[in-house]
């Protein structure tokens, strides 16, 4: 699936994201994320799924409706094509992407990563939510045709277990925004290395990734996983391949730097020619669009952050205020208020704690039980970059 495929495919709905009402963007983001993923296995949506996806975020039809609409297409298509199936697997992963998307929960677990699976993949594949029983190997264009070492069938769910269970007791508190970047990146390639599934591990670990990152306070709502999915998957590829013969290592570089864009604005050129093993010369170095002089070819760390970006930073002084008084605590409106000096509780929740909330700088300690009565409000990890770049003085 070439990149120009997935570009067109995310462009159909660009004037719902910039320009439509806040339901239409947050659908048209949804439905070009669910799209765009379909091209890590060469798969294209039909246009008559297209078309759904347009009605559904003109507020014309539901989601419910689609399914309705999709169901009876693919059973009463009496023109038979080729790609029939991979259009239907396309459509029916979108649509169940979309509905996924569209509900801003992350269940973070073992068993959330093996339901996700089942959502996505519903109706579309044989063994949904099932861990494969077997070994894989998958030829890769940017490694030539070999292929990515696998996780043995035999250790799949103790794999998943250990990973994620690590990253639940990993704490962000006083780490570099360089730092934060390369621990999402080892936590996802390492999850993807496993390919827990038999088919659909990078759809799967994508949509993953994205409810993961909400829940830490990340917007991720912009283009990157909608127009560079296939650039996202042999980013993996890369992270996880590794032939000493060849003098080749792990290559996470390229992953960081998929994350760099979505997490802190920055602007690499997310393009396959770049990743891949032997490249040409004109490819062996992948630049940053927002820097006009030559890039080195060393890792992210190196790049200068001492400025935050726009995805982490806020102008908002009130939000800044909140954080920088919250600091890596966890506490009460009461003492929040105290700490900055605000005796109005209206006041403060409207203008302070509400948009530091809203904008994922914050969050509820019980986020299920609001009105908990040991209630407390500590930083997101997006609320930490926030802080540690106030505490280097780079706010």
């Amino acid at each position: 699936m070439s990149e120009k495929n997935d570009k067109e495919l995310y462009l159909n709905f660009d004037e719902y994201i910039r320009q439509g009402e806040p339901s239409q963007r947050e659908a048209a983001y949804a439905w070009s994320t669910a799209i765009g993923l379909q091209a890590v296995d060469g798969l294209k949506t039909s246009e008559y799924l297209n078309g759904l996806a347009r009605r559904n975020i003109e507020g014309e039809i539901t989601i419910d409706e689609v399914e309705q609409l999709l169901n009876s297409y693919y059973e009463n298509k009496t023109t038979l094509e080729a790609d029939d199936d991979d259009k239907q697997e396309a459509d029916k992963a979108s649509k169940n992407i979309k509905r996924i998307l569209s509900v801003k929960t992350c269940d973070f677990s073992t068993n959330g990563y093996i339901f996700l699976h089942r959502r996505i993949f519903e109706g579309v594949m044989k063994h949904v939510g099932e861990m494969r029983k077997y070994d894989i190997t998958k030829r890769e264009w940017v490694l030539e045709g070999d292929t990515v070492s696998y996780l043995n069938w035999e250790d799949l769910r103790r794999a998943v277990d250990y990973d994620i269970q690590q990253e639940r007791d990993f704490s962000y508190k006083g780490i570099s925004n360089d730092e934060l970047v390369a621990h999402i990146a080892n936590f996802v390639s390492g999850l993807w290395q496993i390919h827990a599934f038999g088919e659909g591990n990078t759809r799967t670990t994508a949509v993953f990734t994205i409810q993961y990152l909400r829940s830490l306070g990340f917007n991720v709502e912009n283009d990157l996983f909608a127009k560079h999915s296939w650039y996202f998957r042999n980013a993996l590829v890369r992270a996880n391949y590794k032939n000493a013969i060849k003098g080749i290592d792990y290559s996470p570089v390229f992953l960081e730097r998929f994350f760099r864009n979505l997490l802190l604005g920055e602007q690499w050129d997310l393009r396959n020619r770049y990743l891949h093993i032997n490249p040409p010369e004109e490819w062996k170095e992948q630049p940053n669009l927002a820097v006009p002089s030559k890039q080195p070819t060393s890792t992210p760390t190196s790049t200068p952050t001492s400025t935050p970006t726009s995805f982490i930073y806020t102008n908002n002084k009130n939000i800044i205020r909140l954080v920088k008084a919250l600091g890596e605590e966890q506490l009460s409106v009461k003492v929040m208020m105290e700490r900055i000096g605000l005796k109005d509780r209206e006041n403060f929740l409207d203008y302070s704690l509400n948009p530091s909330m809203n904008e994922g700088y914050i969050r509820m300690l019980y986020p299920d039980s609001p009105r908990h009565p040991r209630q407390k409000y500590l930083l997101t990890v997006k609320g930490l970059a926030l802080y540690n770049s106030i505490c280097h003085g780079d706010s």
